[in-house]
């Protein structure tokens, strides 16, 4: 009898998860069918659900498609402030309020721990109230952190400050391009997901700029502006389609959470987000973003010239990679700027293991000074935004939620342990921490070349079915 039981409630759980695929994979013939957000749709005025609903045009992009893009990047521009904030930031804080070295260091990673937190709960928050909600809330979070900063009186404020705006920005770099990518058109999707890596690098280089300007304390309270202005847009602006047409279907099938994602047939995808950002964060971009003003003062470089000339270049190479992802494609770009941050790896590796053995004093300061740009102007040309497209690319909407929660945590996790570890392995070996960068990049190179496969053109419910049929 108990033999029996147990076979039947094995056929069930067999069954119950069959009726479950059968149900996915009729959503996603249905997306396929019916409701493609190609070049040859575009969002209506109106709808059943208060928002927008597609119809058929000849036009690929439409007014509010743009204006709803640019409210969402402004989540990007916050972003950018609070990864930017630590760096010229770093004297000022530490003379005020006295900071040692390893206070510093975990006032720099505390952010990365909040993030994990956002990013955690993010796809839940995501689906639950919206994507529009995810991002009204993210910013209540950075606005009531930035404060914290402003008129923080000992470290315990500050640390809590730095908290909230990384919860805040946790949900915010996933739900920013998740909700760009699912409101425009294919043939220029790539184009605008990468405007939210060129409002990061916005964010970080006025951050850079004003922080070499004026005093900590205002960056933060400046730092409040594009909250409140990312908070307005949003009475503006409608919700995604694909969320208001597909939430219900969305909660019935993802009851089984991250779980849901160790299936066969979701590990391509999983191997090719994860591994993305993995890669992004091990090859030592917070390292390099975090601690610029170090770096170029250890090279014996004025770390104000170097700050602002960081700046124009991360500018002016996200700017190229909008124009070029969707000319050139995901893949290539991937290539290019990997072998760029390997490159400046290199080179700034170099430069202070001519400085550990005393050769080429004259010339080390111009080397560090090209290595970090070499690396932060590649970085920006595909690997700052291009993981974050992809990942909104090849999910598909039953588990986006999930997989998007998952990604986004091990996003944080890498640069928590990047921004905490870096001040110590620099003391350790400046030169072996940038070598071991290198390394890093050069395996980011194969991983590229060998997994992650081209997007450009295609459909989201295109990418997501040939994801999974490669998977089965």
């Amino acid at each position: 009898m108990v033999f029996l039981n147990c076979s039947s409630l094995r056929n069930k759980k067999v069954k119950s998860v069959e009726s479950m695929e059968e149900e996915e994979e009729a959503i996603t013939r249905s997306l396929l069918l019916k409701q493609k957000l190609d070049s040859n749709h575009q969002w209506s005025s109106t709808s059943d659900h208060g928002g927008v609903q597609l119809s058929e045009s000849s036009s690929t992009t439409t007014s509010i498609v743009v204006l709803s893009t640019l409210v969402a990047v402004c989540g990007s521009f916050t972003f950018g402030s609070a990864v930017g904030y630590s760096s010229p930031s770093e004297s000022g804080i530490e003379e005020e309020l006295g900071l040692t070295l390893a206070e510093y260091s975990f006032f720099g990673s505390i952010l990365t721990i909040g993030g994990m937190l956002g990013a955690i709960f993010s796809g839940k928050i995501a689906d639950f109230i919206g994507r529009k909600g995810a991002m009204g809330v993210s910013e209540t979070f950075c606005i009531l952190g930035w404060l914290a900063i402003v008129f923080s009186k000992d470290v315990w404020w500050l640390d809590l400050g730095r908290f909230l705006v990384g919860c805040g920005i946790g949900v915010l770099s996933y739900v920013v391009p998740i909700y760009i990518s699912e409101i425009t058109p294919k043939n220029v999707r790539g184009a605008f997901t990468s405007l939210s890596e060129l409002m990061i690098g916005c964010g970080k280089a006025l951050t850079f700029l004003i922080g070499s300007l004026v005093n900590w304390r205002t960056v933060a309270l400046i730092a409040i502006i594009p909250c409140l202005v990312h908070l307005l847009g949003l009475l503006f602006i409608p919700e995604s389609p694909r969320w208001l047409e597909y939430t219900e279907n969305l909660r019935g099938i993802s009851v089984d959470g991250v779980l849901h994602l160790f299936q066969g047939k979701y590990a391509y995808s999983v191997v090719v987000a994860v591994g993305l950002m993995a890669f992004q964060e091990f090859g030592g971009l917070n390292g390099f973003s975090f601690y610029t003003s170090s770096i170029f003062e250890l090279a014996g470089f004025s770390s104000k010239i170097g700050i602002i000339a960081a700046a124009i270049v991360q500018i002016l190479m996200t700017t190229l990679g909008v124009l070029l992802i969707d000319k050139c494609g995901r893949r290539p770009l991937l290539m290019i700027s990997m072998a760029g941050t390997c490159l400046g790896c290199v080179l700034t590796g170099f430069s202070f293991f001519l400085q550990d053995l005393h050769i080429g004093k004259e010339i080390i300061p111009i080397l560090v000074l090209i290595g970090v740009l070499v690396y932060l102007g590649s970085f920006e040309l595909g690997m700052g935004g291009i993981p974050w497209i992809i990942m909104s690319e090849i999910f598909p909407i039953t588990i986006k939620s999930s997989a998007g929660s998952l990604v986004t945590l091990v996003n944080w996790m890498s640069s928590g342990v990047v921004s905490y570890a870096f001040n110590y392995v620099l003391e350790w070996s400046s030169a072996g921490t940038f070598f071991i960068f290198a390394v890093i990049c050069g395996m980011g190179i194969i991983f590229i070349y060998k997994l992650i496969p081209e997007t450009k053109g295609r459909t989201l419910e295109e990418i997501q079915a040939s994801f999974t049929h490669i998977q089965q």
